[in-house]
């Protein structure tokens, strides 16, 4: 560890003529030990909490960290008591004390308080404190527990109609219906830009095609697959559900396909009826279905897991129980929709403002828009019981699915209390068809309220993860739609935000969180690093691949997958795709086109996390930054790896201090992988460490992964 020399004076000689304050200094500088701030350390990983998802009456053991005979005190401050810690055991660099928590069934918060001579600290989630801070408490949720498979899990998204097409015969046609305005449109060139208003464009990905890739996923390494939405839906994005209980045909399997297309000019979709036919007919619904149930037990062979995700703040005004295009109401076995007649055993599903039956248009829409109706929970018991009886339905036989993404769930309801009140319900519900279930929310801003353990599991992680990396990394904002210089590579806005908003998670909701670069709601983090502000209405299509950074998008997926989390790759993210924010970033997987480097970088990296447990369920410490660059640890028992991305367009030489993941002198760091400008290379290379500190250089545009040798 190093330490700067100190001047010995001569205490015989001038202590009598210094003053109380001098005197007091250099008692404190030459007498009693200098607290080491750095060593301090403790966060909700086994290491430091056993277990680490105590249930209700369990007995927990807190450790925590700190220099070697540096300290003269560590106290336990809890809800319950305050007592003073134990030293337990030590290592050459830290010494390791614990106290204990006897858990009932209500939450606890905890900190620390640490003396050192006349000096007193604080530590809690944020680290070093000089004072209480409350807000920052570790947290001990009893009986919160989230699904071991799923921490640190690389998950993939897919977009269905983008992805691939397997089955041609279910393509959506030209003039099939009319949605918003217009007919749709089966686009037969694979390659073309999504267009600036492209809802009801059709590429034709389906099931079919996410089973024929599944050999490509499995050897990229992926874990766990996450689909957007499948179900019922007019739009391509199918965020307008209007049947919950069946996958979307054309997704799916058409076995009856009869009626008409809209003729040139005709809006009415009464008379589109092949379209009727094919979302209606119980042949081509049951179908799907089963092709779908197919399509889940060949993932699951395969060792993988996947989710669906569930929109049930709002459905589409296409709706069954709406009905809003008259599609359903001369179908034989279904019910007449809301919008159709009064009398409709749907009415309470949503909320309407008056009006008048037939056709009462007066409804309520998810921020206006009449083809988002907002679901009525508050005042419809059966929309309640029958979104409860869907989320039971898809985790249990025989769909089997294995967890949930909830679009804007925290829109969900007409108030704040009703929406707690939902999910705590939902929460029940799915756990008790399938226990390893996970409830992995949309939200932005401080997810906490809902991160109790009654109600989500975790979120898609903007806060902690794509927000702060893409503004230090490219200095835009996640759509392309600011740029921020003063946020661009510096080091003190990006620790600060992750730091702070990490803490909003307990541990076991960190580490399965959804950590992306990109998404369908979001530019392609590719596009982002031309460092230009744009969408594709006003720039056009091209210009979203014109001026990217590689070396920039190799640097973000080295830290995605060493970063605490479940890594998730938008489709085509690993193959170069760019775009755009949406419509934009959802364009095909380049099939034929690929980025072949960039996917071989993304199974390295795949292969290494997957590799050393500490990248998925370790502790993480910042170890230092500055001017476009920062370094943090990941580690356990087991492994210690350390990161480092330089971001500057030149060569930079960093002291990393090592010494704060355990890393001593006599141990033999070693590189096991580096991007660059050029692409990423394995050649392994030594790195000696002196007085705790590792001397990395590191070429522009670069990151690294540098690990124990003696476990390499």
């Amino acid at each position: 560890m190093r330490k700067e020399g100190l001047s010995h004076m001569n205490f015989n000689t001038n202590f009598n003529q210094l003053t109380k304050y001098e005197k007091l200094n250099a008692y404190m500088e030459h007498v009693a030990p200098i607290l080491n701030l750095d060593a301090l350390f403790c966060d909700g990983t086994k290491q430091y909490r056993i277990p680490e998802e105590p249930m209700a009456n369990d007995e927990v053991n807190i450790r925590f960290r700190t220099a070697r005979e540096n300290v003269d005190e560590v106290y336990l401050i809890s809800t319950y008591n305050r007592q003073v810690m134990k030293k337990i055991d030590h290592d050459m660099l830290f010494d390791y004390y614990e106290g204990t928590i006897q858990l009932e069934e209500a939450k606890v918060e905890y900190y620390f308080e640490v003396r050192s001579g006349h000096f007193t600290c604080y530590y809690n989630r944020k680290g070093v404190m000089n004072e209480v801070q409350n807000n920052y408490n570790f947290v001990l949720m009893p009986g919160f527990q989230t699904p071991n498979w799923a921490k640190g899990a690389v998950f993939y998204q897919i977009f269905v109609d983008r992805f691939c097409n397997g089955d041609t015969s279910n393509d959506v046609l030209d003039r099939e219906y009319t949605y918003i305005g217009e007919g749709t449109s089966e686009v037969n060139d694979w390659n073309k830009y999504p267009l600036a208003m492209g809802v009801r464009e059709f590429y034709g990905g389906d099931l079919r095609g996410v089973m024929k890739k599944l050999d490509y996923l499995q050897e990229l390494g992926i874990d766990a697959i996450y689909l957007n939405p499948i179900f019922v839906s007019p739009s391509n994005h199918k965020y307008d559900i209007q049947d919950y209980d069946y996958v979307d045909p054309h997704f799916g399997v058409i076995v009856k396909d009869e009626g008409e297309l809209l003729q040139p000019g005709d809006t009415n979709n009464q008379h589109a009826t092949r379209y009727i036919t094919r979302v209606t007919a119980m042949e081509n619904l049951e179908a799907s279905n089963e092709l779908f149930i197919e399509l889940v037990d060949e993932i699951h062979r395969r060792g993988m897991k996947i989710i669906l995700d569930g929109v049930f703040n709002h459905c589409g005004s296409f709706n069954k129980w709406l009905d809003k295009e008259c599609i359903y109401k001369d179908e034989e076995g279904y019910e007449k929709g809301a919008y159709v007649d009064e009398n409709s055993p749907y009415r309470s599903f949503f909320k309407f403002r008056d009006g008048t039956w037939p056709y009462n248009n007066r409804y309520d829409g998810w921020w206006g828009h009449d083809t988002l109706p907002k679901l009525n929970y508050e005042e419809s018991p059966k929309l309640y019981q029958y979104i409860m009886d869907i989320a039971k339905k898809w985790v249990s036989p025989p769909f089997n699915i294995d967890g949930w993404r909830l679009d804007v769930a925290a829109d969900l309801g007409h108030s704040n209390e009703y929406n707690h009140k939902f999910w705590k319900d939902f929460r029940r519900t799915v756990k008790e068809a399938n226990p390893e279930a996970i409830i992995l929310a949309e939200h932005y801003g401080d997810p906490s309220s809902w991160l109790q353990g009654d109600e989500w599991d975790t979120v898609m992680n903007y806060d902690a993860f794509m927000e702060p990396l893409t503004w230090f990394l490219t200095g835009i904002e996640k759509h392309s739609d600011e740029s921020r210089d003063d946020l661009y590579g510096h080091y003190e806005a990006f620790y600060g935000s992750m730091s702070h908003h990490m803490t909003r998670f307990n541990t076991q909701s960190l580490l399965v969180a959804m950590n992306e670069l990109s998404n369908h709601d979001h530019s392609r983090f590719l596009t982002r690093t031309n460092r230009r502000v744009g969408r594709t209405a006003a720039n056009g299509p091209d210009a979203a691949n014109y001026g990217i950074n590689k070396a920039v998008m190799r640097e973000a997926v080295l830290v995605q997958m060493t970063w605490p989390g479940a890594p998730t790759i938008y489709y085509g993210d690993e193959a170069g795709v760019c775009g755009w924010t949406d419509p934009d970033n959802r364009r095909t997987y380049p099939w034929g086109h690929e980025d072949t480097g960039l996917i071989a970088l993304h199974q390295e990296l795949i292969h290494i996390h997957k590799s050393y447990e500490a990248l998925k369920t370790g502790s993480m410490i910042f170890l230092c930054g500055g001017n476009h660059y920062f370094s943090y640890g990941r580690f356990d028992t087991s492994d210690k790896l350390v990161i480092i991305v330089n971001n500057l367009q030149q060569e930079q030489t960093i002291d990393i201090p090592v010494w704060q993941v355990g890393i001593m002198d006599t141990d033999r760091l070693m590189r096991i992988i580096q991007t660059n400008r050029e692409g990423y290379n394995l050649e392994a290379k030594r790195y000696p460490v002196r007085e705790g500190y590792a001397k990395v250089v590191m070429p522009p545009e670069s990151s690294t992964i540098i690990k124990t040798i003696d476990t390499f």
